[in-house]
């Protein structure tokens, strides 16, 4: 199946919708707390959302030209640039008959929960003909973000960069690079999204999968009819590249290589890891990453593709292709190969894992630690408060009567956690909380473990119904927290892509099989684990992740 991040699943509270990457949201109870001043500027933007401008409010990708919901007839959308301490004003105005709202992946919004943007947690979506003022200051961040739309798939085509530099005279923890690069996956779809998920809503079954992956909106050569739409990164002779990485795909986890160079890996999800080089990159839905890349110091009389493709767990269908940009060196004008069409250079592909190659994705993950160093040190929690166990994965619901459906025996696919599945909210959580008039929308009773335990790995058990609720948890503030978090073979076992808004958490530790709470942590890592909003648990095992409960609405 496939992953999405739904729709507000508050944390620690239920999951969303079918097999969709969940996205968990805490609720933390609060004293009054206040912010160190804000000492950056104040950056104003404003996001149109308006139908593609070119081509009669058409867009062509693939040969195939349809009408998509864009900020400001961009696709990919505008990019945000802001600097650490900045206060960020985004008016947001919608001309489209969608109700819509934003989400600024991994900004913690302390202190402005309302601005986080899931559509009925935090607030109501802004609807059509009205406009929203997204209010928040970035503190104590800086690195690779990006936004995209939070409520449906409009985020298939609503999604872009959003960029926070290092207050000034702050230098990045490595050699500063002659230039940095925003490259964003995404994905084309020749049907409506929209309509796609409607329809997996209303039958229960597996969707239909996009029809191409795209770097910056473009397919590149390797599909059909898209030879003209290929990102090109022109690089010029021994000059060192930032790369920042963003997987804005909607459910597909990627690997990504360039032909005959290797990565040095230097941050995830905007925090600094200890570097190390990589020919392949493994990036989640919601993951961002920062790679240096440094150019060749003599012309290569070459080009290189540059590929990303799935990496795949799950039984469930999905986009088997490959998107492809193009690595070119720029010629010095005195050089001899001056005259030289890249054109008739050769075009080298790299190799790229297996698409199946989970050995290849854990020791990947594995060799990310936090950089642990003076200036950023990593404050792991080394006393845990509260300890819960959640299970992650498929079951299913019954299908409406008088209604045929497509999940195993007529039933409806659905995803949860701990057996719970999200119902949808007709008004926003967070408000709902805030003026005490949560009675009859939430219910505060999400079970800190699973109610029935079972083989979670081994042989499912023959129910495989979950429960449909909206319930979450409710976190003393500043508490600190273990989250065990543990796949399940219920209807076949994948990887589940997991954000949580609000907050970073360590990744402590991770594995296959049952998680033994008596044997596993004396293996977590106490001293440097890796720093993320986003984490995959891997497909028939476990992730522990820690963190404190310090960001009240969050």
């Amino acid at each position: 199946m496939a992953k999405e991040e739904k729709m507000g699943a508050p944390i620690l509270s239920s999951t969303a919708l079918m097999g969709f990457l969940v996205t968990l949201i805490i609720l933390c109870l609060l004293p009054q707390i206040s912010l160190a001043k804000d000492t950056g500027i104040t950056r104003h933007y404003k996001f149109d959302l308006i139908y593609f401008v070119d081509q009669d409010a058409k867009c062509t990708r693939l040969c195939h030209t349809k009408s998509m919901v864009t900020v400001n007839g961009q696709f990919p959308g505008p990019k945000i640039v802001a600097t650490e301490g900045d206060r960020l004003l985004i008016k947001v105005v919608n001309h489209v008959p969608n109700n819509i709202s934003i989400h600024w992946h991994g900004i913690r919004q302390l202190q402005s929960g309302w601005a986080d943007g899931p559509a009925y947690i935090t607030q109501c979506p802004i609807q059509t003909g009205q406009s929203y003022v997204y209010n928040f200051t970035i503190v104590g961040q800086r690195g690779t973000f990006f936004w995209h739309a939070h409520i449906s798939w409009l985020r298939s085509t609503l999604y872009g960069p959003l960029i926070v530099l290092p207050k000034p005279n702050v230098p990045y923890p490595f050699a500063k690079p002659y230039k940095e690069v925003p490259i964003i996956f995404g994905e084309w779809w020749n049907a409506d999204p929209e309509a796609v998920i409607s329809q997996v809503l209303q039958t229960g079954g597996g969707p239909n999968v996009s029809d191409a992956y795209t770097i910056n909106g473009l397919p590149g050569p390797l599909y059909n009819c898209s030879a003209k739409d290929t990102f090109k990164l022109k690089v010029k002779l021994g000059k060192t590249y930032l790369l920042r990485f963003i997987n804005a795909a909607l459910n597909d986890e990627l690997f990504f290589s360039i032909a005959n160079r290797s990565l040095t890996v230097v941050a995830a999800d905007s925090i600094n890891v200890k570097p190390f080089d990589t020919e392949t990159l493994l990036i989640t839905p919601g993951q961002t990453t920062n790679v240096l890349l440094k150019a060749k110091t003599e012309f290569p009389n070459a080009t290189f593709l540059m590929t990303a493709r799935p990496y795949v767990t799950g039984l469930g269908t999905f986009d088997n292709s490959t998107v492809a940009g193009i690595l070119e060196y720029e010629l010095p004008s005195n050089s001899r190969h001056a005259t030289i069409s890249s054109k008739k250079l050769p075009l080298f592909q790299p190799s790229s894992p297996p698409l199946n190659d989970t050995s290849f994705v854990t020791n990947f993950t594995n060799k990310l630690r936090s950089l642990n160093s003076p200036q950023y040190p990593a404050n792991v929690p080394q006393k845990v408060d509260k300890h819960f166990f959640f299970t992650v994965g498929l079951g299913t619901t019954p299908c409406q009567k008088n209604q045929t459906c497509q999940g195993p025996n007529g039933t409806k696919f659905a995803a949860s956690v701990s057996n719970i599945s999200f119902a949808l909210l007709t008004t926003a959580l967070l408000r709902s909380y805030f003026f005490g008039q949560s009675n009859g929308v939430y219910q505060p009773n999400f079970p800190f473990s699973p109610s029935n335990w079972f083989n979670y790995t081994g042989t499912p058990p023959n129910n495989t119904m979950a429960s449909n609720g909206t319930k979450l948890m409710v976190l003393p503030f500043n508490a600190s927290v273990e989250l065990i978090m543990q796949d399940t073979s219920i209807l076949g076992a994948e990887s589940h892509p997991l954000h949580l808004h609000g907050f970073n958490f360590f990744v402590v530790g991770q594995g296959f099989g049952n998680f033994d709470p008596k044997k596993d942590p004396a293996d977590f890592d106490h001293v440097n684990p890796v720093e993320r909003n986003t984490v995959g648990v891997p497909s028939g095992g476990w992730v522990a992740i820690r963190f404190l409960a310090d960001n009240p609405g969050g």
